[in-house]
């Protein structure tokens, strides 16, 4: 009887770029530097890219965040 080798191939569905998007949005939001009036605010986004706030300092910034059952993410 012959050895037969099995080549296992990655047939998971493709995941869409909205589907990636939507992937962390109940339970993550990041924070970033934004521009206000010619100064640096700290504003915070939805995984997916939607702003939702901006606050004058980054403290204030990530207390929202976590005051709104969400983990804060640093993008730089």
């Amino acid at each position: 009887m012959a050895n037969k080798s099995t080549i296992k191939t990655d047939t998971s569905p493709a995941v869409t770029q909205q589907q990636l998007l939507a992937l962390g949005l109940n339970n993550v939001a990041y924070v970033r530097d934004v521009e206000v009036d010619g100064g640096t605010a700290f504003g915070i986004f939805a995984a997916n890219g939607q702003q939702l706030a901006v606050l004058p300092d980054r403290e204030a910034a990530e207390a929202a965040v976590w005051e709104n059952g969400l983990a804060p993410v640093t993008i730089h």
